[in-house]
């Protein structure tokens, strides 16, 4: 079991904990350790142990052994959250092995003095850069020099599908710019997100992957899509694409954004629909016939994490779903729900859910969907006793705002009260991280290095 007590993420776990007394104080204790707890275990120190070394063999779980004798170079590749701990680790498994590659991140190479054989390039996220546009140029341009003898070792983790841009013609950066923060802003899923992004894409849905594709490729994915379809995760740039322009076309559609994105977005998807462009790479494809796709961690690694770190402390505990997802607030309250059935059985039980929600913003206020789920929940908790709920983004960013998630207990509507509050139009506002840093509950860790979704656990002590 990982020792959460040792784990300091938790920024400001002592005032969310001392802002309570009793077995209210104990539990929030309790969930926040347990969210540590989840978080530390799809930290890539942990996962990437999955991969070492037998010999001259690359062993990768139980998924997949690679004679490393059959290769004249091995190139590592990666973008993402995650990709710069999980490049440190291939480094040291590897060394000198590595003959050269290129991490994608946004962190600046400056602050950053850890990788030694590895290029770091900067990008940005949640929304494309020219930065970005360049990095995905020299992503691209490997596969040019790739043989048959060459083995590329790609690090996919999220935030890939911002960090690598390059739009297909006639589409601009400030065209798909625009069309991303449309789509973000519409409730859309991130499966639809990314099946309009992968359209409007020369690197995305499965093009980096066929540029690529005389050399042995293996990409090791840290999931942070629900149900972990491979081809959503960072929009699948080694990953062949199921997904086609009509698909692009009825999503823009269904959330009335066909004739709100811009022109050239639209010109791009009537042109695939009419045949005049290319589609994506399309599964059945003999380029991927070499090419090995490994989920490494996910939202499940989180859930168990969670719920052991809770067992040892005495809780009965469920992992209810890893495949959450829905409008944060109406998730919110059906917890809520959750919560009070756990109240009115005697003992310390809790439920766990992992997943990703969505908000459709209609306010002007900053928050985020973990935020917003919990304050949501919090408005259905009146009358009940010694209860928690908490929400985290296990990245550590939590939508606009520099929070993480929330917790929440049955005192926490008494606390707005008590400062003149009204949740609701702060929930209509989309304002819930303001709600949270006046009433007490913003969970603050600053980015984790990693990111496999949304983990939410509920607990209560009853008796």
């Amino acid at each position: 079991m990982i020792e959460a007590e040792a784990i300091e993420l938790i920024k400001n776990f002592d005032d969310l904990v001392g802002m309570r007394s009793g077995k209210l104080s104990a539990l929030r204790a309790d969930v926040l350790r347990a969210s540590e707890a989840g978080i530390r275990a799809v930290m890539p120190g942990n996962f990437m142990r999955k991969v070492r070394l037998e010999g001259d063999r690359l062993v990768i779980g139980d998924e997949l052994k690679l004679d490393l004798r059959g290769y004249d170079e091995i190139l590592v590749l990666g973008s993402g959250k995650a990709s710069i701990a999980m490049a440190e680790y291939m480094e040291g498994l590897l060394g000198d092995r590595i003959s050269e590659g290129l991490i994608v991140s946004s962190v600046n190479p400056c602050e950053c003095k850890t990788l030694r054989r590895l290029d770091l390039v900067p990008s940005s996220h949640p929304i494309p850069s020219e930065l970005g546009l360049k990095a995905s140029e020299m992503l691209m341009e490997y596969g040019e020099r790739v043989s048959e003898r060459s083995l590329v070792i790609f690090l996919l983790s999220g935030g890939t599908s911002a960090m690598l841009p390059l739009p297909a013609p006639p589409v601009t950066l400030k065209d798909k710019i625009a069309t991303t923060k449309l789509l973000l802003e519409s409730g859309a899923t991130i499966d639809e997100i990314n099946a309009v992004r992968k359209h409007l894409s020369l690197i995305k849905g499965g093009w980096l992957g066929k540029r690529l594709s005389k050399a042995r490729v293996v990409t090791l994915i840290l999931s942070d899509v629900v149900g972990n379809k491979l081809e959503c995760i960072g929009s699948g740039p080694t990953v062949p694409d199921p997904t086609t322009f009509e698909d692009a076309y009825e999503i823009l559609k269904k959330y009335e954004l066909w004739d709100r994105v811009p022109e050239s977005v639209r010109r791009r998807i009537l042109d695939g629909l009419e045949g005049r462009v290319e589609e994506t790479p399309k599964p059945g494809d003999p380029a991927f016939k070499r090419i090995s796709n490994i989920i490494i961690a996910d939202i499940g690694d989180a859930c168990w994490a969670a719920a052991e770190y809770l067992e040892s402390k005495g809780y009965e505990c469920t992992i209810l779903t890893r495949f959450a997802e829905g409008e944060a607030s109406e998730v919110g309250v059906f917890m809520a729900g959750i919560l009070r059935e756990l109240s009115k059985r005697k003992g310390k039980r809790a439920v766990i859910c992992g997943g990703e929600y969505t908000v459709t913003v209609r306010g002007g206020g900053i928050g985020g969907r973990n935020q917003e789920l919990v304050l949501a929940s919090s408005m259905k908790l009146e009358n009940l006793d010694a209860c928690a709920i908490l929400s985290i983004g296990t990245d550590g960013i939590d939508g606009v705002s520099d929070a993480a998630g929330a917790i929440a207990d049955p005192r926490t509507r008494e606390d707005a009260a008590a400062l003149g509050l009204n949740p609701v139009k702060f929930l209509k506002e989309n304002d819930s991280n303001e709600f949270f840093n006046r009433v007490g509950g913003a969970i603050y860790t600053g980015p984790t290095g990693t990111n496999v979704g949304d983990l939410t656990i509920l607990a209560s002590d009853s008796g």
